[in-house]
């Protein structure tokens, strides 16, 4: 099988890897990740997801690297995550009641071919009305500080969801479908 490197600190993402039972190596490099102003969310995530990418393939490594961005858009803003605790329980606030698009970016590299695909998945996220209380109770569990948008869907933020119109793993990090598809691009056959 051909070496597979994530090119991401993420543990999600590295756990919806093993889920659908890749073996992978991690790898990160630090990346600029200022954008031209006006860039579309699909477009921005795209081009992160890449740059992470194509900086760990540059590292004189072979393989098939894989880099991602997600980003939460709620009435045409990007929420990323929260600064600190007051931040969270404003961007939940924001949330309640109504529904954002969870975008992921990601790439894929050949590292010896130079071959890339890059590409991007959509999820609608519907959450129910929040009161103040839960909201507090659930910054307070610490869970949403790492998280776009001030939350994670796989832990005790699915509590706060209503429903989902897309791919679930989408929100999670990595839309895994996609992800398998494009690897096929590249020989990799994860049902095989």
């Amino acid at each position: 099988m051909k070496k597979i490197v994530l090119a991401s600190a993420s543990l999600r993402r590295q756990e919806l890897l093993r889920q659908i039972g890749l073996k992978f190596e991690i790898l990160i490099r630090p990346v600029d990740e200022t954008l031209p102003g006006g860039l579309p969310p699909q477009e921005a995530v795209c081009e992160l997801a890449y740059r992470k990418a194509k900086e760990a393939a540059d590292s004189g490594k072979w393989g098939i690297f894989i880099g991602a961005d997600t980003v939460v858009v709620h009435q045409d803003k990007v929420l990323g995550k929260p600064t600190d605790f007051s931040d969270a329980i404003d961007t939940l606030r924001k949330l309640s009641g109504s529904d954002h698009l969870v975008i992921t970016g990601f790439c894929v590299i050949n590292a010896a071919t130079g071959k890339t695909v890059k590409t991007s998945e959509s999820t609608r996220v519907f959450f129910r009305h929040l009161t103040d209380v839960e909201i507090k109770a659930y910054v307070d569990s610490g869970e949403p500080m790492d998280k776009a948008g001030s939350y994670g869907i796989q832990g005790l933020g699915s509590v706060l969801v209503d429903r989902i119109e897309g791919c679930y793993f989408n929100v999670v990090g990595l839309p895994l479908a996609k992800l398998a598809l494009v690897l096929k691009q590249f020989g990799i056959e994860v049902l095989e």
